[in-house]
This record gives structure tokens, sequence and C-alpha cells, in this order.
């Protein structure tokens, strides 16, 4: 198990789940806050305290799910847009965790289908016809 918080401590989790890989995202969002994720199902991650604290940020097809302390505004962890019965949790987040222990695989986010009709132009992907 490894434990997690933000920066500030409100919220705080736990997960049950062997990290083999972390990956990086070329989206515009992952690539703005420099995210290196552990990707875990959702069964492997449990909130221990500060859900309340939790903000929801969602954009272009709202199913992808992030979520960022409102006290001290980190990101800790989102919900998948391409796996959505999997949770991408920022590493840096992880007491005693360390990110170089394991490989770091680039996926592509860039490429992903723009769909919300009031997408900004620096949100790149192929939008609908």
């Amino acid at each position: 198990m490894i434990d997690g918080s933000c920066h500030c401590g409100t919220v705080r989790f736990r997960l049950d789940a062997a990290i083999a890989e972390l990956t990086t995202c070329d989206c515009s969002l992952c690539a703005r806050r420099n995210a290196v994720m552990a990707k875990v199902p959702e069964e492997a991650l449990t909130i221990l305290a500060g859900e309340a604290a939790l903000t929801l940020y969602q954009w272009n097809t709202r199913r992808a799910k992030h979520y960022f302390c409102n006290r001290c505004g980190i990101y800790v962890f989102h919900r998948k847009r391409a796996a959505p019965d999997h949770f991408g949790v920022n590493v840096f987040c992880l007491h005693g965790f360390d990110p170089a222990s394991v490989p770091v695989r680039a996926t592509e986010g860039k490429g992903m289908s723009v769909e919300d009709p009031a997408a900004r132009p620096d949100w790149p992907g192929p939008r609908p016809g």
C-alpha cells in the first residue's frame, strides 16, 4: 500500500496496487500540468480524508474527471477518459514513492477527438465533421 496526499494534506488517499509503469500524456491539460501518472484500477484507490475538498474539472467529452484539492490546488488524480474504470494518480503526491524506480511511457492524448462545440483552438485533436 502507498499513501498519498495533496500539498496541504487536506486530501489523503491510499493505493492498494503495485505500480509497474508511469505514464505521461501530451494532451493540452496533461502537458500544461506536466503530469506523471500511475494508472490504477478504481478499486485500488481509497480516499482517506478530504473528499469534500476535491474540486472536479471536466472538459471536452467530460468523460475524464480531473480532481484537484480546493485548498492548495494540487492535481491528485483523475478518472481516465480512455479507461474510465481506472484512475491516473499524480505520482508526486505519493509518499515515499520513487518515480525513478519504474519506467515511464509516453501516451498520446493529442490525437484524441475534440467533441466540445466550444473547444478552444489550442486543444489539439480531430474535430467532428
